[in-house]
C-alpha cells in the first residue's frame, strides 16, 4: 500500500509540475529544428512560422538546421529533448507517414515519440526538365523512358524522398522505368538537371523558380489535383493520362511526446489564428506554399491516410530510405 501511495503521490506531483510549467511557458527562447539545409522552401516556411510564433508568444523562436539522415537526425534531436515546449520540429509529412514504411529500423518512433501541433503549409511538386531535352509534354518524357527502359535519368533530393516516391509512382502507372539518380538535396542536383546530364526532376517551387523563369528548366506538370495558381498554364499529371494521381507535400509542427496539452493547444491556437490571415497567404505564396491551418487530430488523420495510400506502392517498388 505504501508503494502504491508513493506512486500516486509522484504522479500527482508530476501532473502539478506540468500544469505549473504550462502556465509559465514560455519564459525563454524556443528552438525550431528543421531537417533541411538553409535556403530552401522548408527553411523559408520555418522562418515565417517562427517569426509569427515569436510575436504571439513574446519569446524568440530561432530556426536551427539539422539536415541529414533522411530527416532522422532532426527527428531524434526533438524526440529526445525535454517535453517542455522549448524544442520543436518542423518537418515534411513524409517523416511521419512514409519514412516508417521504408525503414523498420528507425532510431526513433515518429508516431510514439512526437506529438503533432498542427500543419504549417502545403504545396505541389513540379515535374520539370532541362531545356536541353527536346520535349514539350510529360507524354514525350514518358515515351523517351519507354523507348529505352532504365536509361533516362531523373534527379531526386535523396533515396526514399517524396520526389523518389512521386516519380516511381508515376513511372509505375505509366509502366516505364527511369534511372533514379539520388542527390543530397536539390541544390547539388540542379546543375546536372540544367545541363541535361540528369535532365528530369520533380521539385517544389522554391529551388527551381528562378530557373523556370530564365528558361533553363521547363515545367511540364504539377502534382496537385487541380492546376496550381502559380503555374496556371501547366497541366496536372492527372490531366495528362493519370486520373487520380495527386501528391501534395506538407509541413507540420511537432513537439516531444508528453509535452503538456496546454502548450500543444497554445501553439496550435496561435498558428491557426495567423495562418488564416491574408498576410500569411501572401507570405507563403512568395515561397510557393499555401498556409494549412489544422488541428493536431487533423494531422494524425492525414498521416494515417497517407500510410494507407503509399504503403502498397512502397512495398511493390521496394523503396528504401537512405
Amino acid at each position: 500500500m505504501n508503494m502504491l501511495r508513493r506512486a500516486l503521490l509522484a504522479l500527482m506531483g508530476a501532473g502539478a509540475m506540468a500544469a505549473t510549467q504550462a502556465q509559465t511557458w514560455p519564459d525563454k527562447p524556443i528552438r525550431l529544428i528543421i531537417p533541411y539545409a538553409p535556403g530552401g522552401g522548408a527553411d523559408g516556411a520555418a522562418r515565417l512560422i517562427a517569426t509569427q510564433l515569436g510575436k504571439a508568444l513574446g519569446q524568440t523562436v530561432f530556426v536551427e538546421s539539422r539536415a541529414g539522415g533522411n530527416t532522422t537526425i532532426a527527428g531524434i534531436a526533438v524526440a529526445r529533448a525535454p517535453a517542455d515546449g522549448y524544442t520543436l520540429l518542423m518537418t515534411g509529412g513524409s517523416t511521419m507517414s512514409v519514412l516508417p514504411l521504408m525503414n523498420d529500423k528507425l532510431p526513433f518512433d515518429p508516431g510514439a515519440d512526437l506529438v503533432p501541433l498542427g500543419m504549417v503549409s502545403r504545396f505541389p511538386f513540379i515535374v520539370a526538365v532541362s531545356s536541353t531535352l527536346n520535349v514539350k509534354t510529360l507524354a514525350e518524357v514518358l515515351a523517351l523512358a519507354r523507348a529505352k527502359p532504365g536509361e533516362l535519368p531523373y534527379a531526386s533530393n535523396g533515396s526514399g524522398s517524396m520526389v523518389h516516391l512521386g516519380m516511381e509512382l508515376m513511372a509505375h502507372s505509366a509502366q516505364v522505368k527511369f534511372n533514379h539518380v539520388p542527390y543530397k538535396g536539390f541544390a547539388p542536383a540542379l546543375p546536372d538537371v540544367i545541363t541535361g546530364r540528369t535532365p528530369v526532376m520533380m521539385a517544389d517551387w522554391a529551388p527551381i523558380s528562378a530557373h523556370l523563369k530564365s528558361g533553363a528548366l521547363k515545367a511540364l506538370a504539377v502534382t496537385s489535383a487541380k492546376r496550381w495558381a502559380l503555374l496556371p498554364d501547366v497541366p496536372t499529371v492527372a490531366e495528362q493520362g493519370f486520373p487520380g494521381y495527386e501528391m501534395e507535400i506538407w509541413f507540420g509542427l511537432y513537439a516531444p511526446a508528453r509535452t503538456p496539452a496546454a502548450v500543444v493547444m497554445r501553439i496550435n491556437d496561435e498558428m491557426r489564428k495567423w495562418l488564416v490571415t491574408a498576410e500569411a497567404h501572401e507570405a507563403f505564396a512568395a515561397i510557393g506554399h499555401e498556409p494549412a491551418p489544422s488541428t493536431p487530430d487533423d494531422v494524425r488523420q492525414r498521416i494515417a491516410a497517407e500510410q494507407k495510400l503509399f504503403g502498397p506502392a512502397i512495398k511493390a517498388a521496394n523503396i528504401k530510405s537512405e
